[in-house]
């Protein structure tokens, strides 16, 4: 018997940003309860988010320095979720109706 093909193993692009991931020297810090802890290096965060027992996830790496947050991952992706799953709840799709015009219909349906 052939040995099982080897599962393929997700890229790191598709991998949340979070403790140990985030490879930038120096981090804009945000605390738990959105106050601003300053400019730390990872090292520090992560040691503050491990005592208290929370998670150090990436928000932004487009700013400068990259914005970190001290959180619970497992209720920040449930809270991503359900917004997504709103947005897509009030997005509304037009449909395109449609009218068929045969020759045996009478000139008073016309006038319709």
């Amino acid at each position: 018997m052939p040995p099982a093909p080897a599962s393929p193993r997700r890229p790191n692009q598709d991998l949340p940003t979070i403790n140990e991931r985030i490879r930038y020297p120096k981090i804009r810090l945000i605390g738990t309860e959105g106050e601003q802890l300053g400019i730390v290096s990872p090292r520090e965060a992560l040691q503050m988010a491990y005592e208290k027992e929370l998670d150090l996830v990436l928000l932004s790496d487009k700013a400068d320095p990259p914005v970190c947050r001290i959180m619970d991952y497992g209720k920040y992706k449930f809270e991503q979720e359900k917004k997504a799953k709103e947005a897509r709840k009030k997005q509304h799709t037009s449909d395109v109706k449609e009218v068929k015009m045969r020759y045996k219909i009478e000139e008073h349906d016309y006038q319709v």
